[in-house]
């Protein structure tokens, strides 16, 4: 049965593994689960894309070292068939994989750039109530000169599936501004069954991509479609905007980093204190030091150059104006 709440801790956690960048992500996202959520007791899966006619080359996890490692750290790989998505919108993974994990169990989806750096197995969440992460700026829609603004927008996808766009409003918020609307980070969103989520999700999203509403001319769907799709689910479904225990999964518990120039960047002292404590151990740095950045920032110092170039109480605005003032002294990388 669906919808039931979860007993603290028991829920399932799900990322994405792939070759590349992902696969060092998993790992510090696993290690940091262990170190820093003794009370979570579900399950880890990493789920991974097969091999198949949507990719052009293998996207399976395969190393041997990553996955003895995640082995140890109680992860489960999952492989999961493209079928809608693939090299196309690799964002589509975390929409594919949901059909995959436990039918009528509470998950969690992360990001794999995320590090936990707090004890989320011991947070009150309410499953029976879908939501996802705040922690994102005005990216979709972009209204052009001559209409529709983001009310129009927003009503016409609403209307596509039959959902009350009204009482998706924030009317503490002024006409026409970004965030009256309901808008999320696909970072990390939560719901009672992962199959019931997606099955919503993957239909959403498929039929704004193959046949998005005439007000959507002139709205670049990529990489935004997961995050124009993600709101339209969580209402559906019952959900909304974060609650204050909810929240905790955008900083108090959980870091969404994205690339660790951001990090060092933009991040409190626990998020880099978290990081280097994770990444200490000989095992997993022998492994970790095999991605460049990883190992130029963490290991070789050049995080500690970026976080002098800023004062985290007087960040620039956006996360554009951060990596250009990186980028400007020679540090970034991804």
């Amino acid at each position: 049965m669906t919808g039931q709440q979860s007993p603290q801790g028991n829920f399932n956690i799900v990322i994405i593994g792939q070759p590349g960048r992902l696969q060092y992500e998993c790992l510090l996202f696993a290690a940091s689960l262990r170190a820093l959520a003794p009370g979570f007791t579900g399950r880890l899966f990493v789920a991974t894309p097969e091999a198949g006619p949507l990719w052009e080359n293998n996207p399976t996890l395969r190393d041997g070292a990553v996955l003895e490692l995640l082995g140890e750290y109680g992860a489960e790989v999952l492989p999961f068939e493209s079928r809608a998505f693939g090299q196309s919108y690799p964002q589509g993974n975390k929409i594919e994989a949901l059909a995959h994990l436990p039918e009528g169990e509470p998950f969690i989806f992360f990001d794999s750039d995320t590090l936990v750096t707090g004890d989320l197995g011991a947070l009150p969440l309410d499953f029976t109530r879908p939501t996802a992460s705040m922690r994102r700026e005005g990216t979709w829609p972009e209204p052009t000169l001559y209409g529709p603004g983001y009310g129009g927008i927003w009503q016409a996808l609403y209307d596509r599936f039959g959902l009350d766009f009204t009482s998706s409003l924030d009317l503490s918020q002024p006409d026409e501004y970004w965030e009256r609307y309901l808008y999320f980070n696909a970072g990390w969103f939560l719901g009672p069954c992962p199959r019931q989520f997606g099955a919503r999700f993957l239909d959403y999203a498929t039929s704004i991509r193959d046949d998005p509403p005439v007000e959507l001319t002139g709205q670049s769907l990529a990489p935004w479609l997961d995050q124009v799709a993600l709101p339209l689910v969580i209402h559906a479904l019952g959900g909304g905007r974060p609650t204050p225990l909810s929240s905790a999964l955008d900083g108090e518990v959980a870091c969404h980093y994205r690339f660790f120039p951001l990090l060092y960047a933009r991040e409190n002292d626990r998020v880099v204190e978290v990081l280097e404590q994770v990444t200490a151990p000989n095992r997993l740095k022998k492994v970790l030091k095999s991605y460049e950045p990883i190992k130029r920032m963490v290991y070789q110092g050049r995080g500690a150059k970026v976080r002098a170039l800023f004062d985290r109480d007087a960040l620039p605005r956006t996360e554009k104006a951060i990596r250009n003032r990186i980028k400007a002294n020679g540090f970034w990388m991804r």
